[in-house]
């Protein structure tokens, strides 16, 4: 028998069964680690990077602990977010339902008599936000006197968000001796002064406490002027050509912005806000999913937690406030094991950010270079800026002259048409002076805007630049 398989960790036949229909066969160090102490009841603290399985450490042992037969709320799911909360509870019905358990999703934003009324169905395992949790117990519609086990999924994002006091209420309004378990990828101050005061000797799991990203990833930058983002986030996606991205923006107003020029350039793109009704964000996320758009722009707070298959790469259109939004952010691509590419958009003026990530993540985020449709290491340009390259076959179509101009390769017509304008016409002659016999030559302001036009600029861009 092998050591680390489901059955050696004390996980029953039918949970196998079904997470062999799905293609897992093998438990992650995490699950590994968490599954055994938790069957057993003991508290659990467990850090671990994002992606490494850290769901079903802990969803399926307390699956496995839930009576059936007894009609009341036994186990209770705590995670930051609507999304993450509802993938949640897709996990716990697709391994649950075979054994006859309940699942039942409470999440701020939807309706609370609707919830209300799913409770008095009696289903066995709860999943929820914090305040909307809190909520419920303190109307007498959530009952925690059977609720034997408590997850608090993401912890540190728990508290970012401000569900600190939320989770405090919960846990009083539970069992004494109730088992608790935390999972993060990083461990704040606040998480182990939470851990200190509410768990009886927990058991401490760090899956590779020095590697704060899957091992999977590559981590790049690209530095630049503010005004050249878009067109260096067109380049890198065409570049790259990912099945599905999510490109991170720290301000909400700058969203829409991102999405409407991205879809202007030929990328198809969604936007996933925070403050979206449920409907809106269940639609987005869907369609992601589905395939039906390559790439979902979103803040931190709207993209926490999220768990998309095929998320290849995650763009930082602006850097991550810390390391540890760093993590959380990269953390969406390279999951289970997968490769994964994170790359970062930044000024000259925010190349120390990158630094100082590298350092304190101990992780390789290096720099690279747009030249002529080719990512090359800085110095390794054939020919130097603007120097022609092969361009990757992603990147023809309908925006591949823009793509050309961006890169310094416009047409040969427009290069000779600005240098006639710079020419002298004769001996002597001032660049302002007529050439004998023929017009003068047009203003170099008229001119370039005739050469930006042709080049087939975006209006955006036009109208941006136009005097």
């Amino acid at each position: 028998m092998n050591a680390t398989s489901f059955t050696a960790l004390g996980i029953e036949q039918s949970l196998i069964n079904s997470l062999s229909e799905y293609g897992i066969t093998e438990p992650t160090p995490v699950q590994a680690e968490a599954i055994p102490a938790i069957l057993r009841g003991a508290d659990v603290l467990a850090r671990s990077q994002t992606g490494t399985g850290k769901t079903l450490a802990y969803l399926l042992p307390i699956l496995q602990g839930i009576d059936a037969g007894r009609k009341a709320a036994q186990k209770l799911v705590i995670a930051p977010t609507q999304e993450l909360a509802m993938q949640i509870v897709r996990e716990g019905e697709k391994y649950g339902q075979d054994r006859g358990i309940g699942v039942l999703g409470l999440i701020g934003g939807a309706a609370l008599k609707r919830q209300v009324e799913k409770l008095k169905q009696h289903p066995q395992l709860i999943v929820g936000t914090p305040g909307r949790i809190r909520e419920l117990i303190e109307i007498r519609k959530l009952k925690m006197h059977e609720v034997n086990t408590i997850v608090v999924d993401e912890v540190d994002q728990v508290f970012q968000l401000g569900g600190a006091a939320d989770v405090d209420r919960i846990l009083r309004s539970a069992l004494r001796g109730r088992q608790l378990v935390f999972l993060s990828a990083t461990v704040s101050p606040e998480t182990a002064a939470l851990v200190k005061r509410e768990m009886n000797a927990p058991v401490e799991i760090g899956i590779d406490p020095d590697q704060s990203t899957a091992k999977g990833l590559e981590h790049f930058y690209f530095a630049g002027e503010e005004r050249d983002k878009v067109e260096t986030l067109r380049r890198v996606l065409r570049h790259y050509n990912p099945k599905k991205a999510i490109v991170f923006v720290n301000q909400t107003e700058t969203i829409a912005e991102v999405q409407a020029k991205l879809n202007y350039l030929g990328i198809s793109a969604e936007a996933l806000y925070a403050d979206a009704d449920k409907l809106s964000r269940s639609r987005v996320l869907s369609g992601f999913r589905g395939g039906k758009f390559k790439v979902l722009v979103a803040s931190d707070v709207a993209a926490r937690g999220l768990d998309i298959e095929e998320l290849e790469m995650v763009v930082n259109y602006d850097p991550p406030a810390d390391a540890e939004h760093y993590v959380h952010r990269a953390g969406r691509t390279g999951r289970m094991g997968r490769s994964g590419l994170v790359l970062s958009l930044v000024t000259y003026r925010q190349i120390f950010i990158m630094n100082k990530f590298a350092k304190e993540l101990g992780i390789p985020l290096e720099e690279r270079r747009l030249y002529g449709g080719k990512v090359l290491k800085p110095g390794a340009a054939p020919g130097g800026r603007g120097q022609s390259g092969t361009r990757k076959s992603a990147d023809k179509g309908p925006n591949a002259k823009i793509a050309a101009d961006a890169s310094g390769n416009g047409s040969t017509r427009d290069a000779a048409a600005r240098e006639e304008t710079r020419r002298p016409s004769g001996p002597g002659k001032s660049k302002s002076e007529p050439a004998r016999g023929g017009k003068p030559p047009a203003r170099n302001d008229s001119q370039r805007e005739r050469d930006r036009k042709n080049k087939g600029a975006p209006k955006w861009l036009k109208d941006k630049k136009r005097p």
